[in-house]
């Protein structure tokens, strides 16, 4: 099937700009008319898959592209930096984001048969973990699981019991190929890899929390300093620079979709100050709070 085929089906579902919710919680549709500049952003574990344009993304010092003939997975939920590259009122970027959970990874791995360790190869980097980030070529395996999902939009009866199922075997293939590895190392419970994800999700929910390193090192099973350098491998930050780009994501949700007030969004995410809340959020965006709700205004 075309790549134009499934930009098609996509478009039928997003009428306007932006993230567009299905009938089913597993999958999300994405539309942008025009390039948009950089921003920070933050993945939930997911695999992205494009029908037209084109999108970049940055995670440290790694480029990812993703585009018809490339798609991404994300194992572990990352503050990530993207820009539309490629988007036009004629052809805008089309995409869909399938959601994935360590739990149904593990059960589809016992299904296989294939409960172990994460190999050392394929997208293995910083010192044995996998990359949280991958680009993959397509192939029909891929491209086709992405047409019947659309296809089975069509029918919300049809969508609840299918998706699940067709999610599953997107699943299956990936874990079949070079991007293996880090769903596998999601799922393997006594790996450091996914020690870490258990910490990056505590700290998704628990951002107001103010928690040492001491007491996020127990959770992970690591000492302080081994927890900080596993930490940083996998993500590329500290531990006090995930929490503050959590706590600013969630700051620019308040603003920009609850239409609050910046010191009240402030105050929400944990900050004391509000000017240092203003400072730290115009040089994470590159955009005054209040600047920021205007321009979407």
């Amino acid at each position: 099937m075309k790549s134009g085929t499934l930009a098609k089906k996509i478009a039928k579902y997003t009428q306007q700009d932006g993230i567009t919710e299905t009938a089913t919680p597993y999958i999300n549709l994405f539309r942008a008319s025009s390039p948009e500049k950089a921003q920070p952003v933050v993945y939930d574990p997911c695999i992205v898959i494009v029908g037209q344009g084109q999108k970049c993304g940055f995670l440290g010092d790694q480029k990812f592209i993703y585009d018809p003939d490339n798609y991404l997975v994300m194992s572990l939920p990352m503050p990530f930096v993207c820009e539309v590259s490629e988007a036009s009122e004629a052809k805008p970027f089309l995409g869909l984001c399938v959601r994935i959970d360590a739990v149904d990874i593990s059960q589809l791995l016992m299904d296989m048969d294939k409960v172990e360790h994460p190999q050392t190869n394929g997208d293995m980097v910083n010192g044995g973990f996998p990359e949280a980030a991958v680009a993959s070529p397509m192939d029909k395996h891929i491209s086709d699981i992405a047409h019947r999902i659309m296809d089975t939009l069509e029918n919300p009866e049809d969508a609840k019991l299918l998706i699940p199922l067709y999610v599953k075997e997107l699943m299956f293939r990936i874990l079949q190929g070079e991007q293996g590895n880090a769903l596998r190392a999601v799922a393997f419970q006594g790996g450091r890899y996914h020690h870490i994800s258990k910490v990056l999700k505590y700290l998704q929910s628990n951002y107001l929390e103010n928690s040492s390193i001491e007491s996020l090192a127990d959770m992970a099973n690591m000492s302080p300093s081994s927890f900080h350098q596993h930490f940083k491998a996998v993500t590329s930050l500290s531990p006090v620079q995930y929490l503050k780009n959590i706590r600013l994501h969630q700051a620019r949700s308040l603003i920009l979709q609850g239409g609050v007030t910046a010191s009240s969004a402030a105050s929400s995410v944990g900050y004391a100050s509000s000017s240092q809340f203003s400072r730290e959020y115009k040089r994470f965006f590159g955009v005054a709070p209040s600047s920021d709700l205007e321009r979407l205004r």
